[in-house]
């Protein structure tokens, strides 16, 4: 007796709404020839009056856009017909572990990947497979981000950046075909280049008001080399070359782990003289002077816990009567030095930058008094020079 052929299921579908912690979300369900269930996230389901906002659907544009992925399926020309057999928490998980392992990523950055992965991306993508993920899915979690107000741009783009990642190695590890996130827009990010910075003087002034010569010493070297506060806090005293006059950069806490600095590279900074006599001074204590030891220690010898550094500094700034700063405006109060003595270049491998247009904010903090009397200066030394003659008074 000859075997009976099944028959292909038929291609069908429906439209769902499904409340979300963004709001009620309108997706569409529906089953393909070879018997694959999909179900598809359009977007943010809206119940106002008139035309939906950009990205929002009514009931009836949500089966509009049902009937034309039908369409595409009978006919063969659906997007997507790859199975690669893996969610995106697997491709999530994969990433995570590309990055730390064969990437070398330091422990810190790794938890905070893992942090957006676990609260930001699997709460929205999750189980779902990779191939019914698209590029609209992403941009509509990105205007929903958006609508919020909750975070940045700066933050949704990091969103979006670390997206692509997972996405293009799940290209590499599945298969996939094509990266969703690579045609969806990133907000616009302007950096304003506003920060506070001391003074010199001000900065004499907040080491007089320290509650110690530890603390006092640690201000005047954050200001005058740059460092970050991480690597203050892993700064040893075989680090400080006073022979060289040079500061060498070569790790960070962070964490509660010591590790390469941020950029993953050693640098070495100038070790000016208010640096110098400041340290000085710390190398004569009674305990932690070995050159394996913390410059800035606490009473055990370990790294200084940054919150109470921070609230220390604070009070030192009250007292002082120096307006509010962040503790990293110190390193920005070095920067603007730095550009006035040394070439871009040099500031910018002084403070560890990976971009030059980092560096470049310093130069609009530069005072730049005397630019118009240099410029004049200029032209008045050149070997061609004649003097302009006034403009004439017009007749009465």
């Amino acid at each position: 007796m000859a075997r009976r052929r099944s028959r292909p299921a038929s291609i069908s579908g429906h439209v769902e709404l499904i409340q979300r912690k963004r709001g009620p979300q309108f997706y569409v369900k529906y089953r393909l020839t070879d018997g694959r269930q999909v179900m598809k996230r359009l977007g943010p389901a809206w119940s106002g009056q008139g035309r939906p906002p950009d990205g929002h659907f009514t009931r009836r544009t949500a089966e509009h856009v049902l009937q034309a992925i039908l369409t595409d399926a009978r006919r063969g020309q659906l997007a997507g017909g790859v199975t690669t057999g893996a969610t995106f928490a697997d491709a999530a998980a994969e990433w995570l572990r590309y990055v730390e392992h064969d990437r070398k990523r330091r422990p810190s950055t790794i938890e905070d990947y893992r942090n957006v992965v676990r609260h930001s991306l699997l709460p929205e993508f999750g189980e779902t497979p990779l191939e019914e993920i698209t590029t609209e899915w992403i941009d509509g979690y990105r205007a929903g981000l958006v609508a919020e107000g909750r975070l940045s741009d700066r933050t949704i783009n990091k969103l979006l950046v670390l997206l692509h990642g997972i996405f293009r190695r799940a290209q590499r590890v599945y298969g996939l075909p094509g990266n969703p996130v690579a045609a969806v827009e990133r907000q616009p990010v302007r950096r304003s280049g506003e920060f506070e910075v001391l003074s010199p003087g001000e900065v004499a002034a907040l080491a007089r008001a320290a509650e110690s010569e530890q603390e006092a010493a640690l201000f005047i070297t954050a200001a005058f080399t740059g460092l970050r506060l991480g690597e203050l806090l892993a700064l040893r005293w075989k680090d400080v070359d006073f022979a060289k006059r040079l500061v060498h950069v070569r790790r960070a806490f962070t964490h509660r782990e010591i590790g390469p600095p941020k950029s993953g590279r050693v640098r070495s900074v100038p070790l000016m003289d208010d640096v110098a006599r400041a340290l000085d001074g710390l190398s004569r204590r009674a305990h932690f002077t070995g050159s394996d030891d913390l410059v800035f220690p606490n009473t055990v010898g370990r790294p200084l816990d940054d919150s109470k550094l921070r609230r220390r500094f604070y009070r030192a700034l009250d007292r002082a009567g120096l307006k509010r700063i962040r503790f990293h405006d110190l390193r920005h109060s070095f920067g603007t030095l730095a550009v006035q003595v040394f070439p871009l270049s040099d500031v910018r491998a002084y403070m560890g930058h990976a971009d030059i247009q980092t560096t470049m904010v310093y130069v609009h903090h530069v005072p730049a008094d005397d630019a118009a009397e240099r410029l004049s200066r200029a032209v008045r030394t050149s070997g061609d020079f004649v003097a302009i003659p006034p403009a004439r008074a017009a007749a009465a």
